[in-house]
């Protein structure tokens, strides 16, 4: 299955709690943090959602 790689860019503060538990779901709770995840419907999904928080490194 291919990978996908996110880094977070952004801090949560001041965000709704449903921004952050996505966060913390994509495995990310500090700026500069990276996470490998499977590429799945549903993790694109939770990108798509907190898109200005994070960015896809590859």
């Amino acid at each position: 299955m291919d990978k996908v790689i996110v880094r977070q860019t952004a801090s949560p503060i001041r965000r709704k709690a449903d921004q952050r538990a996505t966060l913390v779901g994509l495995g990310l709770n500090r700026i500069g943090r990276a996470s490998t995840l499977d590429d799945t419907p549903q993790v694109r999904g939770m990108i798509a959602k907190v898109a200005h928080l994070v960015e896809v490194v590859g």
